[in-house]
């Protein structure tokens, strides 16, 4: 009998084979009368259903009717995996990758086609169809916000909110930014202004791999990518990473204002400016601060 609660995965086969996993794993004491006792039960109980092979949770010291209870009627244990906003393609690759008790391997998918939020999955499930149910939560919620938001002429497509959302998603942690990120980078595409995201640049200089181990320079914003916001003069061709839902809602849905600009105000956050002359003046004040 258990002294303590026990998670327990449970092979399929008849009921010899199950008694002896769960004796193994000291579910059920080991002894022949016990044993006895357990198969007579099974057969007595039939009509209530077949045993599950799964992972169970077993408590401390449960009698048979309550294994027989687990086996037939119990959810199984349930992993869980949470996917952060921000992560490129090639990381949400190596997380769930790594991510133990799941069966296969997956390859890097589409940039930006993951949804980043915790998923619940199961001893034995498949990477592959945890991967397509990420990516069908984000298609589902992509959609729904492409259908509730504000119409913009310079976000003409579906993708190009997505990828709009990721640059704002990699520009700040504040929630109460994102929406103004948004309308700064939607102002810029409506002048003509290139956007001239950092974010781009380090995505250019990775290629999505990984975090970039240097300080930007001067020199890495003439590196000629189409991901490249310095170089370029629109949206990159796809996005940068996966997006949370709040960046997708705050281009779907940015604030009102004429800001063009803005910059790290060494509090966590930004200062938003409309002019290149109230802009540099917020550089000035950074510099100060530093």
């Amino acid at each position: 009998m258990l002294s303590s609660a026990k998670d327990v995965v449970i092979s399929k086969g008849n009921t010899d084979a199950v008694i002896s996993q769960l004796q193994r794993e000291h579910v059920l004491s080991n002894s022949f009368l016990n044993k006895l006792i357990f198969q007579i039960a099974v057969k007595m109980t039939a009509k209530q259903g077949p045993l599950h092979a799964a992972e169970f949770a077993f408590p401390k010291q449960a009698s048979i009717q309550q294994v027989l209870n687990i086996l037939r009627h119990a959810k199984p244990v349930q992993h869980e995996l949470t996917i952060p906003e921000g992560l490129t393609a090639y990381q949400i690759e190596n997380l769930i990758n790594q991510a133990p008790f799941l069966t296969g391997q997956i390859i890097v998918p589409t940039e930006g086609s993951v949804l980043p939020q915790t998923y619940a999955y199961e001893y034995g499930n498949s990477r592959e169809k945890l991967l397509q149910r990420m990516q069908d939560s984000m298609q589902k919620t992509l959609d729904q916000i492409w259908k509730n938001r504000q119409p913009l002429a310079e976000i003409k497509t579906p993708k190009e909110l997505l990828t709009l959302a990721s640059i704002v998603e990699k520009e700040t942690a504040v929630p109460r930014e994102r929406s103004m990120i948004a309308r700064v980078f939607i102002n810029r595409l409506k002048t003509g202004m290139r956007l001239q995201s950092d974010p781009t640049v380090i995505y250019a200089l990775t290629e999505g791999q990984g975090k970039l181990d240097r300080p930007l320079t001067r020199q890495d914003w003439t590196v000629e990518s189409a991901y490249n916001t310095y170089w370029i003069d629109a949206l990159p061709p796809s996005p940068i990473c996966s997006p949370g839902k709040a960046a997708l809602e705050a281009v779907a849905h940015p604030v009102d204002g004429n800001m063009l600009y803005f910059v790290a105000n060494g509090t966590g956050g930004h200062s938003f400016s409309s002019s290149l002359t109230e802009h540099n003046h917020n550089v000035a004040l950074r510099k100060e601060k530093k």
